[in-house]
């Protein structure tokens, strides 16, 4: 092993000298690479190899060819790079191909390598250096589409990439993100040939050579992968990906309506098909062709008419096609357009009212989901529409009993209106609920006590909780107690409450900070208090948590 060490370190002495001789580095400095280097080579030639010994021979090369550039810039000396970084980059170039070969299935070791050589090696190098990655690495489909990337856009090789597509789909024929990037790669294809094209005809030149059809230019490669892949991936998500790629370049509007005609034919009974042909209305003009600018005024009506055309197809939609995730879309489209901000009221209250009449459509028809009744009580709530927000919450609670958010969300409707009968509401939840759900009712409960009643009856909330609520779930209850006993009694009220809670295991580490830090904040600090704390905390959580 020592003879092969040595060898390795005589290779590297031309180039050493060139860096001494041009003054890149000095003769200690040289010494100092040759010991570390010394010390390298001998790691990944010994006979137990580890990965790290690797990687950090690597990255101290890695860290002398950057070194090398600055230096480089610094005296403004550009030549002997083939004597001096040519060397290192094929040095370092073998210990990839070592580790990746001893390595195979480290996926992140084989993109170092790729990261690697598209700073600093060839083209022709790196190209070789995918085809061994995705030889071992063919079931990842991510690794073959960073690749034809890669030829597409560094080697300007369209061919190239086309050819890895194919193969990948030969791999995973299913694959949706392959068949999306190859359809992308075509249209970039199509639309590089059709500049291509128009600088031939500005520049008045003979296109004989240019023997690409109008077909090729408009698209008929992507064309055919758009067919087969819907032949292959089925459901309007995949179809809908397609049309927004296609959009992107504007010599497609045939394929784009091809596509949109095939969406709408296949796809009818998926929502997303009906959610997708609504939102085309807000891009379509009311009156194509009127490029005059408009007042503030007209542009709100001109946005309130795109709207009602969304909405408009929204509802035959939901007549069409009556289910959950139909209404859910449509519900969806009227809350992100109620959240545009915008200085026109009329726009703003037509917003308010479309969204809560599709909010009460779906309730009467049973079609909303928990988390829409929520957003229901959530926009009813702000505008003090109390009565409905109670009604809609109670019918929440109806549908589904065994959910806390919906007890909790009726919870804040009692507490906005100031209803008298929050304590039997909460004992009523507590009834329905299993104990260890119930902590977000209990916080609420005791947060609203704190500001609305007395100091004895929110203390009761709190020693309640804490008998009701056991194990991980109650430590965010103890805190915010100890918080709160602090706040109204100061330092002695938390001692109190820190004595009542001290074997109520578990704990937070924060409980027992926050004690300490009470006690430094008074102006006769007691030793022997903060002593008492530091010790229980440490017998707490001493084995696990460093105090940092």
């Amino acid at each position: 092993m020592a003879e092969i060490i040595q060898e390795r370190i005589e290779d590297r002495i031309p180039e050493l000298e060139q860096l001494e001789r041009v003054g890149l580095f000095s003769r200690a400095e040289i010494k100092a690479i040759i010991k570390k280097a010394s010390d390298l080579e001998y790691k990944i030639q010994r006979r137990a190899l580890f990965k790290e010994d690797f990687i950090n021979y690597i990255q101290y090369e890695i860290n002398l060819l950057e070194l090398i550039q600055r230096r480089r810039t610094r005296i403004k000396y550009s030549f002997k790079k083939d004597e001096i970084e040519h060397s290192i980059v094929h040095r370092i170039q073998g210990v990839f191909r070592r580790a990746s070969a001893k390595w195979k299935d480290d996926v992140q070791l084989w993109l170092s390598y790729v990261v690697f050589c598209k700073k600093w090696a060839t083209k022709a190098q790196l190209s070789k250096v995918f085809s061994a990655m995705l030889a071992i690495h063919s079931n990842k489909p991510a690794l073959w589409i960073m690749a034809a990337k890669w030829e597409m856009e560094d080697r300007l090789s369209s061919e190239s990439a086309r050819q890895l597509f194919l193969r990948a789909l030969r791999f995973h024929p299913e694959c949706p993100k392959l068949y999306q990037e190859y359809f992308r790669m075509e249209l970039m294809h199509a639309e590089k040939l059709r500049k291509e094209k128009q600088e031939f005809e500005k520049a008045d030149m003979d296109m004989g050579s240019f023997d690409h059809s109008e077909e090729i230019l408009n698209g008929e490669l992507a064309r055919i992968i758009y067919k087969n892949s819907i032949s292959k991936i089925k459901g309007a998500e995949f179809h809908v990906s397609l049309l927004s790629i296609a959009q992107l370049f504007d010599f497609s509007k045939d394929l784009q309506k091809e596509i949109y005609d095939d969406l709408q034919a296949m796809h009818t009974d998926d929502p997303l098909t009906w959610d997708y042909v609504a939102r085309r209305e807000l891009e379509i003009q009311s009156q194509p062709g009127d490029e005059q600018p408009l007042t503030k005024k007209a542009r709100a009506a001109e946005v309130g008419r795109r709207e009602e055309r969304c909405c408009a197809v929204y509802e035959e939609a939901v007549k069409t096609l009556p289910t959950e995730g139909m209404w859910k879309c449509y519900i969806n489209f009227c809350l992100e357009r109620f959240s545009k901000k915008t200085s026109s009221e009329f726009l703003r209250g037509k917003r308010l009212e479309r969204t809560m009449i599709s909010f009460r459509k779906a309730h009467e028809l049973k079609l909303l989901s928990e988390s829409q009744y929520k957003q229901w009580i959530e926009l009813l709530l702000p505008r003090d529409f109390f009565t409905e927000a109670l009604e809609v919450a109670e019918a929440g609670i109806e549908l589904f009993k065994d959910s806390v958010t919906m007890w909790q969300m009726k919870l804040q409707v009692l507490i906005a209106s100031k209803s008298p009968d929050i304590a039997m509401f909460v004992e009523e939840a507590f009834v329905h609920l299993k104990p260890q759900v119930c902590l977000p009712l209990w916080i609420s409960w005791a947060e609203w006590s704190e500001g609305a009643q007395s100091h004895e009856d929110t203390e009761a909330i709190y020693k309640k909780a804490i008998l009701a609520i056991t194990g991980t779930s109650s430590v965010t209850l103890k805190d915010k107690y100890l918080d709160w006993a602090y706040r109204i009694g100061g330092n002695k009220k938390a001692r109190t409450v820190f004595k009542s809670l001290q074997e109520n295991r578990p704990f937070s580490v924060d409980f027992f900070r926050k004690m300490i830090q009470f006690e430094k904040e008074q102006e006769s600090c007691k030793m022997a208090n903060l002593r008492e704390y530091y010790e229980r905390a440490l017998r707490e959580f001493g084995s696990v948590d460093s105090g940092k």
